[in-house]
């Protein structure tokens, strides 16, 4: 199973990005994950004639993957603009092609709610984008706990337990949808 991971927070010691550093080195066996680089995504603009070959790229890493993993920050209660463009950017593909009917997993760390409500506005998203979210389990990080480290990396053992749950079942509810 091929799975895209795609992270809001465009910082490299962003506490999201370890949560999907540590889903890339965990990967259950048949699986892999990549993670997209967004550092050169410019906003989604229509009157742009021509997508950036950044965004041809990640549109590309999409259309391939069998599976997503949002790595969801939260911004004044609500979505990173990173992701949200992100999201932007796949779903103008004609009928949606990339998005729809494609299983995704949640996950994010952030204040003391994690990124519960950020992950909430993500799944209204995810009925327009005729996304399939994963309900459960549902993963929350504190990040400004002693869960993660200095870099940002995972280190917190009952986070990195329910990633891994997170996982086997994205794999399961992908698997699922395929028939």
């Amino acid at each position: 199973m091929n799975i895209l991971a795609i992270c809001g927070s465009l910082r490299k010691k962003s506490t999201n990005m370890g949560l999907l550093r540590y889903a890339q080195a965990n990967a259950p066996t048949g699986s892999t994950i990549t993670i997209a680089d967004l550092s050169a995504i410019p906003f989604y603009n229509a009157d742009l004639t021509e997508k950036p070959v950044a965004v041809v790229q990640l549109l590309q890493q999409i259309q391939t993957a069998d599976a997503l993993i949002l790595g969801c920050p939260e911004y004044n209660y609500s979505i990173a603009p990173a992701l949200k463009n992100v999201l932007d950017w796949a779903s103008r593909e004609p009928e949606n092609a990339l998005l729809s009917g494609k299983p995704v997993a949640l996950m994010g760390a952030g204040g003391g709610m994690g990124t519960s409500r950020a992950q909430y506005h993500l799944r209204q998203v995810c009925v327009c984008l005729n996304l399939h979210p994963l309900n459960k389990p549902e993963v929350f990080a504190n990040a400004f706990t002693n869960a993660f480290d200095a870099d940002g990396n995972l280190v917190d053992e009952k986070t990195q337990g329910n990633i891994k749950t997170q996982l086997a079942a994205l794999i399961e509810w992908a698997s699922q949808l395929k028939k």
